[in-house]
């Protein structure tokens, strides 16, 4: 049994409202980077995941450039320790468990309304943000594979630099991957060249 998505008015609509609040309050910019041509279709994010910070960014993101009804699969352990996110979006895995094929259906379900965004961070753990390649987890592949219907599939990769400011800066990358081929290893070497073109460009920016 894993625990299913809610969207409580209240906690929602606070969740969105914290989300975007927070990320303006702590942060001296927010550069979003990025085309995307909405087709409609429900989307998958795929995002690197080096802090706390991570689902309230994509939050962010879907509420400046998405508007889709969110939700985000959260270790189950964590999840039951912070129960309220279950009613702002949040749905449980639990890894080495049985019930990750009810976790793989259920977001499958999920990505067969037009109206939903699922967020998945793929290495299923928090790892530094000087990590070179970022190693991805099968679920990924199991859950594409388990659509019934065509999907937005969305790399997204967040970094933060101070540059010579007390407040970070916040520069937010997205990109649509629009292969045919949706194996477990063309998504991740894909996300990882992606994943190096921004880490790049932001070695190469300029202090304003």
């Amino acid at each position: 049994m894993i625990y299913r998505a809610t969207h409580h008015f209240f906690f929602h609509s606070y969740f969105r409202f914290y989300s975007v609040w927070k990320t303006l309050r702590n942060f001296r910019e927010v550069k979003l980077n990025g085309n995307f041509d909405d087709r409609g279709l429900p989307m998958l994010v795929i995002s690197n995941h080096f802090s706390w910070w991570d689902g309230f960014w994509a939050v962010y993101l879907n509420e400046k450039k998405f508007h889709r009804r969110f939700h985000f699969m959260m270790l189950e352990d964590q999840l039951r320790k912070n129960i309220f996110l279950n009613k702002t979006g949040g749905f449980s895995v639990k890894k080495g468990s049985r019930s990750i094929v009810e976790t793989i259906a259920y977001t499958a379900e999920l990505l067969s309304d037009k109206g939903n965004l699922v967020l998945m961070f793929p290495q299923g753990e928090i790892m530094s943000m000087h990590t070179p390649q970022v190693k991805f987890e099968k679920g990924v592949e199991h859950i594409i594979d388990r659509c019934k219907s065509e999907i937005h599939i969305l790399f997204l990769v967040n970094i933060i630099d101070y540059f010579s400011w007390a407040k970070p800066s916040l520069f937010m990358y997205f990109n649509e991957y629009q292969g045919d081929d949706r194996s477990f290893e063309t998504l991740q070497e894909e996300f990882n060249r992606f994943y190096t073109e921004c880490r790049n460009e932001n070695i190469k920016m300029k202090v304003k």
